[in-house]
């Protein structure tokens, strides 16, 4: 199926109808989803007999892309339940069927988000500020604070993650479940109103004891850096699904801004069109020709992780390095854009506006670009020394 045939042109333009009002009203895109859900998009990893659409990474980077073209804020939102499912078919190609429940619930209309952000925990998924205690029963509680909790409104299933730090002899263990959504001890705070991605609705969700019962308890580290089949696929499917979004905002700032050089005329030059411009012309190529590098990045990661390739110690770098691209290139062609375009574009209700705010985003999200470096640099040069 390809990305026209899933998301069809009246669909999409539906999609973008919304997004500004949805940006301006800081509100939820209810809409979005359920025209989405109804269409079978949150099942695309869903194997064909339970009624999904049993496609791979590649196919759900090329949907996400463009899907980011109309709506980055419910593209990126989405990317989370597309992460979990994504997790449960990458692991599954390699094996591991231990997340093959994920996939029969996201066949029944579950709805699946991230809850693993926290505040100053620049560790990511190799340490928790959040307090895992085991229970008599092999159950959990939790208690600490997710950030970044996108789809808040929505989410049936929040995977979360804490440390057990009484677990290996004292070493300290990091405990993965998914929380139930009608599961008491959670608070989800409505402290979302961010300069962009606004309709993601990425709240902070306060966790105050919130079981996981034993059998939704699905990963059990140590600490630290690992290469663990289970990180490796949520890394995979992360780094790899917010690269797509951001390559689709990039491909729509791209188009706006050769749209508006074409409309654009110069009084100076008795009316000319900018398109004539020899410097709004060198712009529009910087930014084409940035694009043209991220299409085949983007597309070659996705299809070594469907073809379960092997990159060895190469594939953190590998991952990480693609969102670090993919973000600072979306960056740089929407403000290439924005310059095309004029000062319209600096106006409220602007779409190239929404898509500069939109597109910061990217920096925040892991790995940042210095976690990215250091990450990279340890693979070709070795740590550094004591």
């Amino acid at each position: 199926m390809t990305p026209e045939e899933l998301l069809p042109d009246s669909l999409l333009e539906r999609i973008r109808g919304r997004a500004a009002d949805y940006d301006r009203d800081n509100s939820f895109f209810h809409e979005d989803l359920a025209e989405l859900a109804e269409a079978g998009y949150l099942k695309i990893f869903v194997p064909e007999p339970d009624g999904g659409l049993g496609l791979g990474l590649a196919a759900a980077v090329g949907f996400q892309r463009r899907l980011a073209t109309a709506a980055p804020a419910t593209a990126l939102a989405i990317n989370m339940h597309l992460v979990w499912t994504g997790v449960a078919h990458v692991l599954a190609d390699r094996g591991d069927h231990s997340l093959d429940f994920v996939l029969d619930e996201a066949s029944r209309g579950e709805i699946f988000a991230f809850g693993n952000s926290e505040a100053g925990n620049d560790s990511v998924l190799f340490d928790s500020r959040t307090v895992a205690a085991l229970l008599p029963d092999g159950s959990y509680s939790f208690t600490g604070t997710k950030i970044f909790t996108s789809l808040s409104p929505a989410w049936t299933r929040l995977g979360i993650f804490g440390k057990d730090s009484a677990a290996r002899n004292g070493e300290g263990e990091l405990v993965h479940g998914f929380l139930a959504r009608d599961t008491p001890g959670f608070e989800i705070l409505g402290d979302w109103n961010a300069l962009g991605m606004r309709a993601s609705q990425s709240n902070t969700t306060v966790l105050r004891g919130a079981v996981v019962s034993a059998d939704r308890i699905f990963g059990k580290l140590p600490v630290g850096p690992n290469a663990d089949p289970l990180i490796f696929a949520i890394f995979a499917c992360f780094e790899t699904l917010l690269a797509a979004v951001y390559t689709g905002i990039g491909d729509r700032a791209l188009y706006l801004g050769v749209e508006a050089a074409k409309r654009r005329t110069s009084f100076k030059n008795a009316g000319r069109s900018y398109a004539q411009d020899p410097d709004i012309r060198w712009k529009v190529a910087e930014a084409a020709m940035a694009m043209d590098a991220l299409h085949p990045h983007l597309g070659a990661i996705a299809h070594d992780v469907d073809e379960v390739a092997d990159h060895g110690s190469q594939w953190f770098p590998k991952l990480v390095g693609l969102k670090v691209h993919a973000t600072e290139t979306a960056r740089r062609v929407v403000d290439l854009a924005l310059r095309v375009s004029g000062g319209s574009s600096y106006f409220q209700g602007s779409e190239l506006g929404r898509l500069y705010r939109d597109v910061l985003a990217g920096m925040f999200h892991p790995s940042d670009d210095e976690s990215a470096h250091n990450t990279v640099a340890n693979a070709w040069l070795g740590p550094l020394e004591d």
